[in-house]
């Protein structure tokens, strides 16, 4: 099922110090998690689309939390990166974005996109959930959250 985010994790692309403080340089830093992934089949390209996309208009949903993504010719399926920062990055919205869920979508499949966001956006009505996010010590922590979050409500895999 596409909507499963921990099906479309793996611990190489979650960060859990994302470095940069400005929003274009930890953008490019998460969105570097995805420079090897195999779906992704020009990495430039993706990356611009990703910028061109967030310059539109903020990806934060709040709480802390962002969701930059594109939908593009340059992947060949669904990818997403995590990245976290203690510090916070400041977003067009006056906050402080503190967790990003960095998707590619292929623009064949719209349908796929909106099912993760969705999937995504539910996860993170939860504020036990959101703290847990925010205080994972590793990204294998920080998978277990996502599959436990996502079982309590898509039921098990």
């Amino acid at each position: 099922m596409a909507g499963r985010l921990s099906q479309l994790l793996d611990p190489a692309r979650i960060s859990l110090q994302v470095k940069n403080v400005k929003r274009t340089s930890a953008l490019h830093e998460v969105a570097q998690l995805l420079a090897n992934h195999p779906d992704v089949l020009n990495f430039e390209g993706f990356y611009g689309e990703l910028l061109a996309r967030d310059r539109l208009d903020s990806t934060s949903l709040g709480h802390g939390f962002a969701v930059p993504h594109a939908r593009t010719d340059h992947v060949q399926k669904i990818v997403l990166a995590v990245g976290r920062s203690e510090a916070g990055i400041p977003f067009d919205t006056g906050e402080n974005v503190r967790l990003m869920f960095m998707l590619g979508t292929p623009k064949a499949r719209p349908g796929d996109y909106l099912q993760v966001l969705s999937t995504l956006c539910r996860v993170l009505k939860d504020g036990s959930t959101r703290e847990a996010f925010l205080t994972a010590p590793t990204p294998e922590d920080f998978m277990r959250i996502v599959a436990d979050a996502e079982t309590k409500l898509l039921g098990p895999a």
